[in-house]
């Protein structure tokens, strides 16, 4: 399920290293949640019911929002175009491992499609094509700058997570 598509840009432009960036959380993130069985992946620890499946899912949506809507004002579409707004979370305990991953895998694909087709448009600084109840508009720096607070905070979750799984720690994929 891990990517090499992209290694870390150390000495890059701005987009490089956003996009470098993205691509290091977003193998953490697959590595984290990686080869599992569905019991695994309905894993939960505390008081939460957070699970790695959920996580899958949930990032999978995001992605759809944050790049096919927000930044292309594309729709959403499936299965988000159907679900119920935050069902991700409930449903993906009954999702098998490799739909997850395959939903997750597909999101992110069509993602960097879609930021490659925006740059192939312009720089990081055009604007998404909707705006904030407030009247402002973000443009693609800052939908990238999400996406990466988005993954590290769910990377946090999917660490505690797969430790109690099966003890797996680490902070980087192996290479």
């Amino acid at each position: 399920m891990t990517d090499s598509y992209a290694t870390l840009v150390v000495d890059g432009d701005e987009i490089a290293t956003l996009l470098s960036t993205l691509e290091r959380i977003r193998r953490t993130f697959a590595w984290k949640c990686g080869g599992l069985d569905a019991g695994q992946l309905r894993v939960t620890v505390a008081a939460s019911t957070m699970t790695l499946g959920g996580l899958l899912k949930h990032l999978a949506h995001v992605e759809a929002d944050w790049f096919a809507v927000k930044l292309r004002g594309e729709p959403i579409g499936p299965p988000w175009d159907t679900a119920e707004p935050g069902s991700e979370w409930s449903t993906a305990a009954g999702d098998s491992p490799e739909s997850l991953y395959a939903l997750w895998e597909s999101a992110v694909t069509r993602s960097r499609a879609l930021v490659a087709a925006a740059l192939a448009e312009g720089d990081a600084g055009q604007p998404g094509r909707f705006t904030w109840p407030d009247g402002r508009t973000p443009n693609l720096r800052r939908i990238i700058a999400d996406m990466i607070e988005e993954y590290a905070r769910h990377t946090g979750h999917a660490d505690l997570l797969r430790e109690a799984v099966d003890g797996l720690v680490g902070e980087d994929a192996p290479a």
